[in-house]
């Protein structure tokens, strides 16, 4: 489990840059295995598995099924991936999380706000990591950090439990003077609760200077052993104006990985 270092995308931030835009999906290979997507009612009371474990299970039959159409429709099996949708679909429709994330949700565009806290105590019960958004905002000193991740689905093999998020990065100075980004250090938690501290140079390669009222945006990704997950961690930054400036952590607030996305769909 590591974060890994992609390609560049914009150098500085446009204040008024649009919704992050992410690459299409596809998969490859070639497996139409059914995966059934109710759990099993035969074991007994003591032997149910916690809402931990069985959120885990859930979501890894959606991610199968998403790569099995992908693949379907890849092979031109059209009528193999017309099931598989009609299959998501009931499967999307019954998933508690999203059910439950939907009820909050029209709850609270209709400022029913009992409603709103009940169905939040709900998913708390079933999925507590359900909660965390997959994305972030923070600010330490002046120094905005926003991130964003999303699964991305043709780099996955969940039938191998190998699961691929994408993460973008968009680090503001607001304050007034010009800093240089040193270091990372991520703290990656998978959905079995296995923490992993990584520490690097820089980012993506670069060690950017970031003057005022500018930017600095970068996308990077982290693979995992669980379709859920969720990553935070810290920039260790310099002001560059003053010789022997002592070196600073700016936050990266915490923010999930995880295969059922959230109702957010890119950075502000």
């Amino acid at each position: 489990m590591q974060s890994l270092g992609l390609k560049l995308l914009v150098p500085s931030v446009n204040p008024t840059m649009g919704r992050a835009r992410w690459p299409s999906r596809k998969e490859s290979g070639r497996s139409f295995v059914t995966v059934a997507a109710a759990s099993s009612s035969s074991s007994s009371e003591s032997e149910k598995p916690s809402s931990s474990s069985s959120f885990l299970s859930r979501s890894q039959t959606y991610a199968l099924l998403k790569q099995q159409m992908a693949v379907a429709a890849k092979f031109e099996d059209y009528k193999e991936a017309a099931r598989i949708r009609d299959n998501l679909r009931s499967f999307e429709a019954e998933e508690p999380v999203l059910h439950l994330r939907s009820l909050m949700k029209e709850a609270i565009e209709e400022e029913r706000f009992e409603d709103a806290a009940k169905y939040r105590d709900e998913l708390r019960v079933v999925a507590p990591h359900s909660l965390l958004k997959c994305s972030s905002d923070a600010t330490t000193l002046g120094i905005r950090v926003q991130v964003r991740s999303v699964y991305i689905e043709g780099r996955s093999q969940p039938s191998k439990g190998q699961y691929f998020f994408a993460y973008r990065i968009r680090i503001t100075n607001d304050s007034l003077r010009p800093v240089q980004l040193l270091r990372r250090h991520w703290i990656i938690t998978d959905a079995n609760g296995k923490t992993e501290n990584i520490w690097g140079v820089g980012v993506i390669g670069e060690q950017p200077v970031i003057h005022p009222k500018t930017g600095f945006e970068y996308s990077s990704a982290c693979p995992l052993s669980t379709p859920n997950g969720r990553m935070e961690g810290d920039f260790e930054m310099k002001h560059i104006d003053k010789v022997g400036s002592p070196t600073f952590n700016i936050a990266i607030a915490p923010f999930s990985l995880a295969i059922l996305g959230d109702d957010t769909d890119g950075l502000a």
